[in-house]
Parts: C-alpha cells; structure tokens; sequence
C-alpha cells in the first residue's frame, strides 16, 4: 500500500469520526450517521489495500 493511500484513508476515516462527533455534539442525526459512513468507507479501503499488499 503506498503511503498516500494510506494518508488519503486515514484522513477520510478521521474526517468521519470528526463529523460523528460533531453531529453528536449537535444532536445533528444526518451528520453522524455521514460521519459513521465515511469512517466504515476509510476502513474497508484500507483493509482492501492491506488485501492487494499480501498477494505481491
């Protein structure tokens, strides 16, 4: 896994946890549950990733 993709899913995955908190902090339900989906959307990027670098 290159080390962009890394930053780009570690950025959208810590984007998400930033919006969650603040929809919690607002009581904003569409934001946390955007904020939940770009955090699942970052993880499984990054799992596929880690996938493609054990088959090299």
């Amino acid at each position: 896994m290159s080390a962009v993709d890394k930053l780009k899913n570690k950025g959208q995955e810590l984007a998400g946890q930033g919006k969650e908190h603040v929809g919690k902090a607002t009581g904003d339900e569409s934001l946390e549950a955007e904020g939940h989906k770009d955090q699942a959307a970052g993880n499984l990027k990054q799992a596929g990733e880690k996938v493609k670098d054990v088959f090299k």
